[in-house]
């Protein structure tokens, strides 16, 4: 089984992954992955270097995030350029390391996903887990982790699809509103109710 997680910024998903991670799942993070597709030698470092140019490579051979950050930021052709190197190769790499753990025994593979319905990923799992938490509390923490005004705040939870809709797609929830305990309680609930074994 596929076990897809996502959830929106700051409802704690990174924590639920960690809840996974303890009880022996197999984890594969698409963040983790991202930075793993533009280290030096990586063929999507190249075509970055080749679409944009040797002024986004610092002198250590890694990939200047600030300078490609500053070219895709107000302009949507750019954008589109990065993402048509950078998807395909994190799919491509997500995909083989998920192969590598049913290969080596895994029952179950938990794919951490932020942007999973964003990016329209739902076909590559079996069950979606929506790690969900009130509007108040995602503000309130965005703003005390990243110390952000509210507008900031306001504005990074808007670029997201609401977490509302995420829930509505999930075949389950876990709101992360209370106690780490509350939280893994559900868990374990959801995943006894899955015959989720790693």
């Amino acid at each position: 089984m596929i076990i897809g997680l996502t959830g929106s910024i700051a409802s704690g998903k990174s924590t639920v992954s960690k809840m996974l991670e303890e009880r022996g799942f197999p984890i594969v993070d698409a963040d983790r992955v991202a930075r793993i597709v533009v280290e030096p030698g990586q063929p999507a470092l190249e075509k970055i270097r080749e679409a944009f140019g040797d002024e986004v490579i610092l002198e250590d051979g890694t990939m200047d995030r600030a300078a490609v950050g500053d070219r895709i930021f107000n302009d949507p052709a750019e954008r589109k350029k990065l993402n048509d190197i950078m998807h395909p190769a994190i799919r491509h790499e997500m995909l083989s390391q998920r192969d590598a753990h049913f290969d080596s025994g895994a029952k179950t593979v938990v794919m951490d996903i932020p942007l999973l319905f964003e990016s329209r990923l739902q076909h590559f799992v079996d069950k979606i887990l929506v790690v969900s938490v009130t509007e108040e509390t995602q503000l309130h923490r965005l703003m005390e982790r990243n110390g952000f005004s509210e507008k900031e705040a306001r504005a990074r939870i808007s670029s997201q699809l609401p977490i509302s809709e995420k829930e509505r797609e999930a075949d389950a929830v876990i709101y992360n509103n209370g106690t780490k305990e509350e939280s893994e309680k559900q868990l374990d609930r959801i995943l006894e109710s899955w015959n989720a074994a790693p």
